[in-house]
């Protein structure tokens, strides 16, 4: 590691003022930051500390949301009697990140705003049409995501909570790297007031909707109604794990899983 400041604020208010350098990094749970400070991929000046924040800690439901502060961790969510009621899809989803001990020190605003491409939290944003609340405005979840690990996120803004609205009903299911456990896909389908929304994780630069799947799912909101729905490989990721081709195979297959878990 490269030397640095280390802080330790106490309030949110101390927080955003000592992130106002472009040098000062946020820590939340650290399962990113970490080892990329130890690779020396990452030099910042100064390291902020925010884990005794803890009015960005804790759940709260609301009459048609639930709100979930940026500290939260993943045992938290996956373990919290309140969305395993209103929300199980998203219990169930953060049950499955990492394993025990990253779900108990990763946090649900590390996790969103580092925007890694195959995070599981980014498809239950997007596929819920969340809303990002910061320190500063309110983000809606369509417009937050921008590209590989890149968001709508200003310097030194940080995300306080996010809400996401209760559909009506929901589904997660992911093909996970075995060595890694992140996505390789993940596909988050959501039966809202709004219509049908289905978020993609693990598939390309960051996550993203996939509109042939919702207009399926709009007229029957059935597994079998996917049956025969392609998805083109062009832009998909590919790795020594899987080809393009691979992961748009794998996408109406994950979705079809999601519904029948929606559905159960």
């Amino acid at each position: 590691m490269y030397a640095f400041e280390y802080v330790r604020p106490n309030t949110l208010a101390a927080a955003t003022t000592a992130l106002k350098t472009d040098e000062a990094r946020a820590l939340a749970g650290g399962m990113t930051l970490l080892p990329t400070l130890k690779l020396r991929l990452a030099q910042p000046a100064r390291l902020v500390d925010l884990s005794a924040l803890e009015e960005l800690k804790g759940i709260r439901l609301e009459k048609r949301a639930v709100s979930i502060g940026a500290l939260t961790c993943h045992a938290d969510v996956a373990a919290s009697p309140d969305i395993r009621r209103a929300l199980p899809a998203l219990a169930a989803l953060a049950s499955g990140i990492g394993d025990p001990q990253v779900r108990n020190r990763g946090t649900l605003g590390g996790s969103v705003a580092n925007n890694d491409p195959a995070a599981d939290y980014p498809a239950a944003v997007l596929g819920l049409n969340a809303t990002v609340r910061t320190d500063r405005r309110e983000i809606p979840a369509d417009s937050f995501f921008r590209d590989l690990f890149t968001t709508a996120l200003e310097p030194g803004e940080l995300i306080r909570e996010i809400a996401f609205p209760l559909p009506k009903r929901a589904g997660y299911a992911k093909f996970r790297n075995p060595a890694s456990l992140y996505a390789m896909v993940g596909v988050f389908v959501a039966d809202t007031d709004a219509g049908i929304r289905v978020a993609v994780t693990g598939a390309g630069a960051k996550v993203f909707r996939a509109t042939a799947l919702e207009q399926a799912l709009g007229k029957s909101f059935t597994a079998a109604a996917l049956a025969n729905i392609t998805v083109p490989a062009t832009g998909l990721s590919e790795d020594l794990h899987g080809s393009a081709e691979y992961r748009a195979h794998l996408i109406p297959v994950m979705a079809r899983r999601a519904v029948a878990a929606a559905l159960a």
